[in-house]
């Protein structure tokens, strides 16, 4: 990929919705795959009462949207300005409080795993059928649009064509112990193709640490794969 077509997928604007200033990309296409679009706001007419509390609107008690629901609250019920990066804001935006303990959430996402996933770590990758896997590092790109595994060869699987993902763990099972992050299953469609391309990943054996950090990657993923799922849904 030139650096003009790299440069052009990431660059970003400035703009105003009536929800606030979101910085986006300039062209919609390279939007980040586990972005929210924002909801549309419950008409003023339709909410004469708080969505939660029913406390009557009037002059004293005023309304407010919740920028992530778009639900009309009372200022007691919609207080909490919280950062809303899944919707690209620039700055805390109002929220009602079960959509600004989600957005809490999801702040450790960008503020840890997401950073994870940028650096990325080194597996054992082994693609299809293949009997051979070969050592790469996996990453996210800078958009957060693929994934991308260097090492003899180089590979780019866009994050919105990735259908299964299954993370691999050993130890206890799920509920019971503690378990630990070992590998990931994924399946994702290529154009053109009938059927879904396997890849799998494995943490190799070393005692150089990039073990642990590809088990830090495997859950950030995890993680991700929860957002992915329900930006989906939306």
């Amino acid at each position: 990929m030139s650096s003009e077509v790299a440069a052009r997928r990431d660059a970003k604007k400035l703009v105003r919705s009536p929800s606030g200033l979101r910085m986006v990309p300039e062209h919609r296409a390279f939007g980040s795959p586990f972005g929210l679009e924002e909801p549309q706001w419950v008409p003023d007419k339709e909410c004469p009462r708080c969505m939660q509390c029913d406390a009557k609107f009037d002059f004293i008690t005023r309304k407010h949207h919740c920028r992530r629901c778009g639900k009309c609250f009372c200022d007691r019920c919609c207080s909490q300005k919280v950062p809303l990066r899944r919707m690209c804001f620039v700055d805390p935006v109002r929220q009602c409080a079960e959509c600004a303990l989600v957005s809490h959430r999801e702040a450790e996402f960008y503020d840890k795993q997401l950073k994870v996933l940028l650096s990325g770590a080194t597996f054992l990758v082994t693609f299809g059928d293949s009997e051979k896997p070969e050592t790469m590092v996996c990453r996210l790109s800078n958009n957060q649009r693929c994934l991308i595994l260097d090492g003899d060869n180089h590979h780019e699987i866009e994050i919105a064509h990735v259908c299964t993902v299954q993370i691999l763990t050993e130890g206890f099972t799920p509920g019971a112990g503690s378990t630990r992050a070992t590998g990931m299953f994924l399946q994702y469609t290529v154009p053109g193709a009938e059927a879904a391309t396997q890849l799998r990943l494995m943490a190799g054996e070393d005692a150089n640490g990039s073990k642990r950090q590809a088990a830090a990657w495997l859950a950030a993923m995890h993680k991700a794969t929860k957002l992915l799922y329900e930006s989906r849904d939306q």
